[in-house]
């Protein structure tokens, strides 16, 4: 059996056994990668040019778009060149690299989501202080250390998953290079450890989930006592989407993290990947837009001007 030192690359799962199946997945993979730039590409650009979306809320979905491209620009790419050329192929380097870039968006986007939901707290709950303790020196503090959190997490992993001694083959039952996917490629009891960090990195997450969970019983407890109907209705429209965002992660990412060995099959694993990888990039600039009336402005702004310069 090949061990570590013996693999020079891996196989990816394939997306359909036929050609012309191939080149249909690649055509819609396309079509979803560039709504998500697209998607992605005008929230960030409102938001950098607007100057009454220059908010703390604004400002955290700027940093979410950023790690929706960057998360969306990790897989995406490689799965479709692979569909076109008719390929499996990823280098050991090319999956190691994917794997820890993967892993640094999806930790900072979760870090990110948990510092959104404290915004949002902190804006209806205590509107008294929230220019005290939402300064602009606090926003940039607590989107650092979300992206500082994000290379922490997938530093520690990349290096404990490709540590470890693969002697079950090069076949990853996934259409990127994923930790469980990898783990399932190595010797037997050896990764423990990473089963170890995954379990502390779960841990973590849960508590921020918690966190999520209990700022946003707060939050509806103080929406329901408001008594202006448009206040509430603006205090949802706020709200709802980022509550929308962060169940659709988390739901999809702890069912592939910690789902039963005994219920996994590339089917399903193949779905829970592109709802928790490929759907939120895509989803989110809908979701955030759709019922923000500042968004909507900004981004129309953003197209008239795109127009006039065009003509």
């Amino acid at each position: 059996m090949p061990n570590s030192s013996s693999i020079s690359e891996f196989l990816l799962l394939p997306l359909a056994d036929t050609r012309q199946l191939q080149l249909l997945h690649f055509w819609l993979l396309l079509g979803i990668y560039l709504a998500a730039l697209l998607g992605n590409g005008l929230i960030s650009t409102a938001v950098a040019c607007d100057r009454c979306l220059h908010t703390p809320m604004y400002f955290f979905l700027l940093n979410l778009a950023l790690l929706d491209l960057g998360c969306i620009s990790t897989t995406l790419p490689k799965a479709m060149a692979n569909a076109l050329w008719d390929t499996r192929a990823i280098s050991y380097a090319g999956c190691a690299a994917q794997l820890f870039f993967f892993s640094f968006f999806i930790s900072a986007e979760f870090s990110l989501l948990t510092i959104m939901s404290y915004d949002r707290y902190v804006a209806i709950c205590k509107p008294l202080h929230y220019g005290t303790l939402m300064d602009s020196r606090a926003c940039a503090t607590m989107a650092a250390a979300a992206w500082g959190a994000g290379l922490l997490n997938s530093l520690l992993h990349t290096a404990s998953t490709f540590s470890l001694p693969l002697c079950q083959g090069n076949v990853v039952n996934q259409f990127f290079c994923e930790i469980p996917q990898i783990l399932k490629l190595s010797c037997s009891r050896s990764y423990l450890r990473e089963v170890v960090f995954l379990i502390f990195s779960v841990s973590l997450d849960c508590g921020c989930f918690v966190f999520i969970v209990v700022s946003y019983v707060q939050i509806f407890m103080a929406v329901l006592r408001m008594p202006s109907e448009q206040g509430r209705h603006k205090a949802f429209s706020t709200c709802l989407p980022h509550l929308v965002v962060v169940s659709l992660f988390l739901i999809a990412a702890f069912f592939a993290y910690l789902k039963p060995p005994s219920i996994s099959s590339p089917l399903l694993d193949l779905t829970v990947a592109l709802l928790y990888a490929v759907v939120p990039p895509t989803l989110n600039p809908i979701i955030y837009s759709m019922r923000n009336r500042e968004i909507k402005h900004a981004l129309s702004k953003v197209l008239q001007h795109a127009l006039f310069q065009l003509q």
